[in-house]
């Protein structure tokens, strides 16, 4: 069930048409205008990924910190998933070479403490 774009050529406003099935005629209408002259764009579109997708961390130092904030950076960009100023802050922290351990608070670091099973 494709999601079709256009242009309208009398507004020049994209519109989104939804499709039932790709041998369907379409019959694009300007959700703006209603003008019925469209043109259809090229649209951008998604692939989804797997869990394994996304780098092999171990090719990463994992005693560099800075090595394991890039890849964190890059796993949170390839996700596209917004996880909020203090990520971006403490990842930005530790690539400019601060002690891990004081930007994170201790948290999350190294096995001491806490039950997590992960």
């Amino acid at each position: 069930m494709p999601i079709y774009e256009y242009r309208c050529a009398a507004c020049k406003r994209r519109t989104s048409v939804f499709v039932r099935s790709v041998s369907s005629p379409v019959r694009a209408k300007c959700e703006h205008c209603g003008g019925t002259k469209m043109t259809r764009l090229l649209s951008r579109f998604a692939i989804q990924r797997g869990p394994g997708d996304f780098g092999d961390p171990g090719d990463i130092d994992e005693n560099d910190p800075q090595a394991v904030a890039r890849w964190a950076r890059q796993m949170k960009d390839e996700m596209g998933e917004d996880l909020g100023p203090e990520f971006d802050d403490m990842v930005g922290r530790i690539e400019a070479g601060e002690d891990p351990e004081a930007v994170m608070g201790g948290e999350g670091l190294g096995d001491e403490g806490g039950d997590d099973d992960f």
